[in-house]
């Protein structure tokens, strides 16, 4: 383990210095190296970020396009949240690792579990209002002709 670390800090000097010579390699060149009328090669590392077209709609072709399968995710949360104490991430399974805790004297555990817990129990009114907020959005698109522009299959 400790010639991997010698490696890698070696390999790093070893990068930074090569770095800084390059970097002042460049500095010190003349300006008239290159063509007047040429880009300069010391900015050739340096791309341009590509920037994306600012959105011209809302996105209501794809959202209504993916309300199914969100619906499903959402169902699916809500019965694993709502589910007994021995399926895994219920709040039921939850409080009873949080009463195990307490009963056990683990008080750091216990609190621990506690804050996970209030989260949790916090998620589930939040997915019942996607939920319906969802049921509006499908009824919604159910309204809309999508077919005229991009039409798919």
């Amino acid at each position: 383990m400790r010639t991997t670390r010698t490696a890698v800090a070696a390999t790093a000097a070893v990068a930074a210095l090569l770095t800084a010579a390059g970097t002042a390699a460049a500095d010190t060149a003349s300006p008239s190296a290159t063509p007047s009328g040429a880009p300069s090669t010391a900015h050739k590392a340096q791309k341009a970020p590509k920037f994306r077209k600012a959105p011209t709609g809302d996105g209501a072709r794809a959202l209504c396009k993916r309300v199914p399968r969100i619906d499903a995710r959402i169902d699916r949360a809500l019965a694993r949240l709502n589910g007994p104490d021995t399926e895994l991430g219920s709040v039921a399974r939850l409080q009873k690792r949080v009463d195990n805790a307490n009963a056990a004297g683990d008080t750091a555990v216990a609190t621990y579990l506690k804050d996970k817990l209030t989260y949790r129990k916090s998620l589930v009114p939040t997915l019942n209002q996607r939920s319906t907020d969802l049921d509006a959005v499908r009824t919604w698109c159910g309204t809309q002709d999508f077919t005229a522009k991009g039409a798919t299959k």
